[in-house]
């Protein structure tokens, strides 16, 4: 109907080519125009303004021999300044943005290492958008934005990757580990040494007390009872023992049997063996 009487219609974010008897002659703007088919005018077609994006996946190499499939998004659009071109020049510019794609990234990457490409991607992405903005100006294009947005190698590569990641993880947590039983050995066998120690302190302190009840006893009962020496206390006061621990080996359900000559006998050797220790050691002193 718009044909029938002149007039077009172009859209927002759109421009329409004129042409004159088969020859560019303007850009239609958005709006209503005039379009006098009978003088020669015809609309060409027309061209969009709006930011558009491809994605393109690039299969390379890196330098240590691993295959990759580069994926880059590029962001692009016409000028409206431009627009004849765009339309005239190119007629396919999403095929001629992928072979310049393909062109950088596959002169780049094979440049790096696997782990470098991924830590240079953004390095890579520049250099494909300044080769795309250089060679797409001049067909009326403006490359808006690149991205790298994902190298992924081949799926064994990313296995083994993840198999050497895991690997050195558990390397350190194996050094943890032992690490942490290091220390706690060392806080137990400090432990035990200060118990130890404290126990030998308490043994120490228990016999000096059994010396001076001891000695306390003698001085009493010698004092107490007339006639009484102090070898006599001494084998009153030993046989008091030995029949106390006969008595708590006895009680005891757990305990082990221990084989002593047992007799009052028994005690006067053994008072005996303590006395004559006593007085070599004396001998010794002086």
């Amino acid at each position: 109907m718009g044909n029938l009487f002149c007039c077009v219609q172009v859209d927002q974010s759109t421009v329409a080519i004129k042409e004159r008897f088969g020859k560019f002659d303007e850009v239609l703007e958005p709006g209503c125009h005039c379009l006098p088919w009978f003088l020669g005018s015809q609309l060409a077609g027309h061209l969009t303004l709006r930011l558009q994006q491809l994605d393109v996946r690039c299969e390379t190499k890196t330098k240590d021999n691993v295959f990759v499939n580069v994926v880059a998004s590029v962001q692009y659009r016409a000028l409206a300044e431009k627009a004849n071109d765009a339309f005239y020049k190119l007629s396919n510019p999403r095929t001629q943005i992928q072979a310049y794609v393909f062109d950088v990234i596959r002169a780049s990457v094979p440049k790096l290492d696997l782990d470098d490409a991924f830590e240079q991607k953004n390095d890579i992405a520049k250099a494909v958008e300044d080769e795309l903005e250089k060679a797409m100006s001049a067909y009326g294009y403006e490359i808006v934005q690149t991205l790298i947005v994902d190298i992924e190698p081949d799926e064994h590569v990313k296995r083994a990757m993840n198999e050497i990641n895991a690997a050195a993880r558990m390397r350190v947590a194996a050094n943890e580990k032992a690490e942490a039983e290091k220390i706690i050995q060392i806080k137990r066998a400090e432990g035990e040494a200060e118990s130890k120690y404290l126990s030998g302190v308490g043994i120490a302190r228990q016999r000096q007390a059994i010396v001076d009840g001891l000695r306390d006893s003698v001085l009493g009962f010698s004092v107490n009872v007339p006639g009484t020496t102090a070898k006599d206390v001494l084998d009153m006061v030993l046989i008091t023992q030995y029949f106390d621990t006969m008595k708590e080996i006895g009680a005891a359900s757990k305990s082990s049997s221990v084989f002593i000559p047992h007799g009052p006998g028994a005690v006067r050797d053994i008072a005996t063996q303590i006395r004559d220790g006593l007085l070599q050691a004396s001998h010794h002193q002086e």
